[in-house]
């Protein structure tokens, strides 16, 4: 009888759990959800997680209860519900950050804002500089440098995290290779 597990089956399993584990899921509030007066303040909870591009926020609340504005910085200092870049109106509204830098998200629901129902998200740049990562939505971040090239080992291969979780995935999928 023949397998279906071949050693390139465990190799893209492993491949495609390692590609999966980049991004993370953040519940705005942590356990209380998208409310008036969570356990954690939203600014605590926002300060304790590293928000990284890719990654989503999921914001919970009653439908119809709720909502929730996506904001410019002006807008959220003053609570200005007028004119939202967004606006998130389901009980399990998702937001993927695919750039670095501030977001701005405040209640749509009567005073609430006033009151405190609002949420800054920075999300870090790639290679984590604050400055960057702190800049306000208004103000354009000014050019990058490249990334200086990775360093080269005596045997000619480029040495980077990157590089180092390839060859750590290729000597596991060579492993189940051996044990097929």
């Amino acid at each position: 009888m023949e397998s279906y597990w071949s050693p390139s089956s465990f190799f893209l399993i492993f491949l495609g759990f390692m590609c999966s584990c980049e991004a993370n899921t953040f519940y705005a509030g942590g356990k209380s959800g998208w409310v008036l007066n969570p356990s954690e303040s939203y600014s605590h909870w926002t300060e304790r997680n590293r928000f990284q591009i890719n990654d989503t926020i999921i914001f919970k609340f009653k439908i119809g209860s709720d909502s929730v504005l996506i904001v410019d910085i002006d807008d959220y200092s003053k609570c200005n519900k007028d004119k939202p870049i967004r606006e998130l109106k389901h009980g399990d509204s998702k937001v993927k950050f695919y750039r670095s830098g501030p977001f701005y998200f405040i209640s749509g629901h009567e005073d609430n804002c006033e009151k405190g129902q609002k949420l800054k998200v920075v999300v870090l740049s790639p290679n984590h500089k604050a400055h960057n990562a702190l800049s306000p939505v208004s103000e354009p971040i000014g050019p990058v440098s490249p990334a200086p090239a990775p360093a080269q080992s005596a045997a000619g291969f480029s040495v980077s995290p990157s590089g180092f979780v390839w060859g750590f995935s290729l000597i596991i999928a060579a492993y189940f290779c051996i044990l097929v």
